[in-house]
């Protein structure tokens, strides 16, 4: 099985790329993985996915830098009997097969409690992910959506974090410089780094909306004062794109060309919802990694070997 993606340094993509390992082992019908791993754009993905070509792998999982500047690649790993899975976010060629979280209602979802939480109105900063990824533009449709039910709530600042901790929080630190009142946060997931930017630079906290990340589950138990909520959205995709393409190899194909999984809220503003982080907290775990190690039905590895990050041979 080949794999590619572009974007390294990243807990969720790291963790993906761990599921990914860690399914093709569990799986025992993997003998390799040939992964194409680095920080790169369409250009350099679509050379990537030409050399697995290459390779004569029987499966690529993809997680796409662009749908569109990608898609050509795509089309000629379906013509050279290649199944293709994209995994995270949607691309255009008609052949492939997708699953990932549904993206669009990731954004909707903690956008609206948000909206809600600040009293239906006030000025939030919208932290975005890398512009041209498809699950950024899916997460800006769920995030207009959401606004437009909340008319009197106004984005004070717009930014694209690139999904990059370091990147994020200076982002945030500039903004709140500037000295510009801002009443609360979303954040595409780069969640943990944000909470630290405020309480490092003793800016008065407000609710912040973010993933399932350990090291933000942890500060919503944690933090005194803090008011947030965590949207599910598993890293562990990567090992159920891997389940898929073995499904289609072995004759199973999906009944639809999409699949996608659904996430959740879990909030500290409520009593059920601190049950609820406080039973998913993960320390053992790296801080930008999702808790949602595991999705069912979709992934059979242990809590180990997905930590242990060895895939077949390894």
């Amino acid at each position: 099985i080949g794999v590619s993606n572009t974007v390294q340094g990243n807990g969720w993509r790291e963790e993906m790329i761990c599921a990914i390992k860690a399914q093709a082992l569990a799986s025992g019908e993997v003998t390799k993985l040939n992964i194409a791993h680095r920080n790169t754009d369409a250009a350099g993905q679509l050379e990537d996915i030409r050399n697995l070509i290459s390779a004569k792998v029987n499966a690529i999982v993809v997680n796409p830098a662009d749908p569109a500047g990608i898609k050509s690649a795509l089309e000629e790993a379906t013509k050279a009997g290649i199944v293709v899975v994209a995994v995270d976010q949607a691309v255009t060629e008609p052949s492939a097969y997708i699953i990932s979280n549904n993206q669009e209602q990731y954004a909707y979802l903690g956008a609206k409690w948000l909206f809600q939480q600040i009293g239906g109105k006030g000025d939030v900063v919208y932290m975005r992910g890398a512009a041209g990824a498809s699950a950024d533009s899916d997460r800006d449709k769920g995030f207009k959506k959401a606004l437009a039910e909340f008319p009197d709530v106004k984005v004070v600042h717009e930014v694209f974090t690139g999904w990059q901790q370091d990147q994020g929080k200076q982002q945030i630190l500039d903004f709140i410089a500037t000295g510009s009142p801002f009443n609360g946060i979303w954040t595409s997931g780069i969640d943990n780094v944000i909470v630290d930017a405020l309480v490092e630079s003793q800016t008065p906290l407000v609710p912040v909306v973010g993933a399932d990340n350990a090291g933000f589950v942890g500060q919503l138990n944690s933090v005194e004062g803090l008011v947030g909520a965590a949207v599910t959205n598993p890293g562990s995709i990567g090992g159920a794109g891997v389940t898929l393409a073995l499904q289609i190899l072995n004759g199973k194909k999906p009944a639809e060309q999409t699949v996608l999984v659904e996430p959740q809220l879990w909030q500290n503003a409520t009593e059920e919802g601190k049950a609820k982080l406080k039973s998913v907290a993960d320390p053992s775990l790296s801080p930008e990694w999702p808790v949602s190690i595991s999705i069912p039905e979709w992934t059979t590895y242990t809590k180990d070997q997905i930590i242990a990050c060895k895939g077949p041979g390894e």
